[in-house]
């Protein structure tokens, strides 16, 4: 997550030794059409991937940030766990500050090129410490929604396309050089991105939601909704420029998604494994889940709006 701007908390807040044990090996092999119930994942299956995050950051100067060896590992722990699960990724290269940054895109083979369904997460750290809630706990919820893809063998309607960008921290570059070398029909392609930043905060009081009324993306923010108020648990909404969501929004693609809420330990040394709450990262990353498999459908399932405001 940037660094604040001067604006209200409410409003802003939001060798590589590659640890995959307990990630299968899935391929992208056929599986029977039309849909299906949303899976559910339990923290045991998210934390391996925060705790892989904090290793790398521990075996590299205690962070993960642009333009150094921790972030390059950072992205090829993700990349590989995608390409033993049948993605296709590739990165895309960018320069910032006088240092090689890399956004990570994959693509799960199948579903219709000309509507694209786009998620993602900021994978960089600060300098002054790991970033394993901002955002390792955004970067591993997307990972496990893209694994769970794989594990059920999917057949969306919607091509599916996750991202992990770089160089977040220093002003949305990555996400940013991402929607700029985006052809025309490229731009056009994407009917909606969802992004998930700080999905693991302690304590929380309300999940921030992205409303982007604007672009058209009023739907996912109203799912994001009801998944959490049919749960009981509070929703507050904040505006595009809160989070990475604002370059897509600056170009009209639709989007929504949101966070746990800003940790007492953002941008610090102590933004480490102990800083995320497995419950809260259990959640966030099963409402992910709950909303791609909705939003993979070219038109989504109703459902009735229920709302929990604090």
């Amino acid at each position: 997550m940037p660094s604040p701007r001067p604006v209200s908390l409410t409003a802003r807040a939001l060798g590589v030794a590659l640890l995959l044990s307990g990630v299968p090996a899935v391929t992208a092999t056929a599986a029977t059409s039309g849909p299906a119930a949303a899976p559910t994942v339990t923290a045991a299956e998210v934390m391996p991937h925060l705790q892989a995050l904090q290793q790398i950051a521990d075996r590299n100067g205690g962070n993960r940030a642009h333009g150094t060896r921790g972030y390059a590992e950072s992205v090829a722990y993700v990349k590989q766990a995608l390409d033993r699960a049948g993605f296709r990724t590739q990165l895309h290269r960018f320069w910032h500050d006088g240092k090689v940054g890399d956004n990570l895109i994959a693509d799960w083979p199948g579903g219709d090129p000309n509507h694209v369904l786009l998620v993602g997460a900021h994978l960089d750290s600060v300098p002054m410490g790991p970033g394993i809630n901002d955002n390792g706990s955004g970067s591993a919820a997307v990972l496990t929604t893209a694994l769970q893809v794989a594990k059920a063998k999917s057949k969306p309607e919607r091509h599916l396309r996750f991202a992990w960008w770089g160089a977040e921290e220093l002003g949305m570059v990555g996400s940013a050089d991402y929607v700029k070398n985006l052809p025309p029909t490229g731009r056009k392609a994407i009917d909606l991105y969802l992004n998930l930043d700080q999905a693991g905060s302690r304590n929380v009081q309300q999940y921030l939601v992205v409303k982007d009324p604007k672009n058209g993306g009023s739907a996912a923010f109203q799912a994001f909704e009801n998944w959490f108020g049919a749960r009981g648990l509070a929703t507050f909404d904040i505006p595009l420029d809160s989070s990475d969501n604002q370059p897509f929004g600056d170009a009209g693609i639709p989007s929504s998604g949101f966070s746990s809420g800003v940790s007492d330990c953002l941008h610090s040394a102590c933004d480490n494994l102990a800083n995320v709450d497995p419950a809260t990262q259990e959640i966030s990353t099963n409402a992910l889940i709950g909303v791609v498999w909705q939003f993979a459908a070219k038109t989504p399932a109703t459902t009735t709006p229920v709302t929990s405001r604090s």
